[in-house]
């Protein structure tokens, strides 16, 4: 009886003190402003913890959301600023406005959260406003056109050759599926390409955790590839609209290819890295085809995509073909980072043992 009368109590000034948080239009400054006697009613004594009611009713408190864009006192409302008590009846479409979205759209109703994290607002060197939430401007880079794209890694073990000749068997189908149509073969291959540095990443982290062991630059270098690839493909979904059938198909074939690609790493990662190295050489000529399909005029050289432009600071006038030049110069980075992978496990070290490329473009 006297538990349950505790808890009644305790549920009591709890309600009383909460209600002015959950139920009011105040700002959080005004919240802050409670005596001390009031705030100390949210702390639940040990003997009311003890009873159901009584934890029930704390639980209840620290899990409330907050109303009306208020929050708890440890946060700030979402776009405040330092000092509201200004302009206490800010409309919702004010406060929660975050802007900064891919689309550009200032007039979008922003995400309120209670737990503080508020998109941060970027600007560019011209100070016009950052729009792209896949990719900040510190992430941005011209691309090293001067790279040599013609070398080549002679296979000479049969590991090697089993790597060259499974990527040569998989050009086969794709050049009789797509053809000419080099728009839609670059979405298709960025779709595989992305693979194999995330699945890469994710077992050197797995592994790094295994022996509590550095990793020497490694994960980092990977995952990067696979946001560059990813990058790739984002591009192209502009230039590109793939039909009902392709994203059907870029379904199996990623299902199918992550899982052997999975495989293959635990097996021998000598024997991946050489194959993405051999896949990479395949896209470096797919994407030189694909220029010499632009410069007959064959495929309209039309305005870069804004993304494109953003990601690798192109000029404002660039041109699909400027896309697709700075697009090959990756894939030839990556088949240097991958074939130098491949060459330290052939030498009998590992890759924490060589210090990753980071930021090799």
């Amino acid at each position: 009886m006297m538990m349950s009368r505790g808890g009644a109590k305790a549920a009591s000034s709890l309600f009383q003190a909460a209600k002015p948080r959950l139920f009011s239009t105040a700002t959080t400054s005004t919240i802050r402003s409670l005596s001390h006697e009031t705030i100390h009613l949210l702390r639940p004594a040990v003997a009311d913890l003890a009873s159901p009611s009584g934890m029930s009713g704390w639980i209840w408190t620290t899990r409330a959301p907050a109303i009306g864009g208020v929050r708890f006192a440890s946060t700030v409302t979402l776009g405040e600023k330092t000092t509201t008590d200004a302009n206490p009846k800010k409309t919702e479409k004010e406060s929660s406005s975050t802007g900064g979205d891919v689309g550009g759209d200032k007039g979008e109703k922003g995400i309120a959260s209670y737990w503080g994290v508020e998109p941060s607002k970027i600007t560019k060197e011209d100070g016009t406003e950052w729009k792209w939430n896949c990719f900040r401007p510190w992430e941005t880079y011209k691309a090293d056109l001067t790279i040599d794209l013609s070398k080549h890694h002679v296979p000479t073990t049969f590991l090697d050759k089993l790597a060259y000749w499974t990527v040569k068997s998989l050009r086969w189908p794709t050049d009789l599926f797509f053809q000419r149509r080099y728009g839609c073969r670059a979405m298709m291959l960025e779709t595989v390409a992305a693979v194999p540095g995330m699945v890469g990443g994710m077992l050197l982290h797995c592994k790094s955790l295994r022996r509590f062991e550095q990793s020497g630059g490694w994960i980092k270098a990977l995952l990067e590839e696979a946001e560059n690839e990813r990058m790739h493909l984002m591009t192209f979904m502009e230039v590109a609209k793939p039909k009902w059938y392709e994203r059907a198909l870029v379904i199996t074939v990623q299902g199918v290819f992550f899982n052997a690609y999975f495989l293959g790493y635990l097996i021998s990662p000598k024997f991946a890295h050489r194959m993405v190295g051999y896949l990479e050489e395949e896209a470096i000529h797919s994407y030189t085809e694909f220029l010499k399909e632009l410069d007959k005029g064959n495929i309209e050289n039309v305005p870069a995509p804004a993304i494109a432009i953003d990601y690798w600071r192109l000029p404002a006038d660039a041109t699909l073909r400027d896309v697709v030049m700075v697009v090959r110069a990756d894939e030839a980075h990556h088949r240097d980072v991958n074939h130098f992978a491949s060459d330290i496990h052939y030498q009998g070290r590992e890759l924490k043992e060589a210090p990753a490329p980071i930021g090799y473009h």
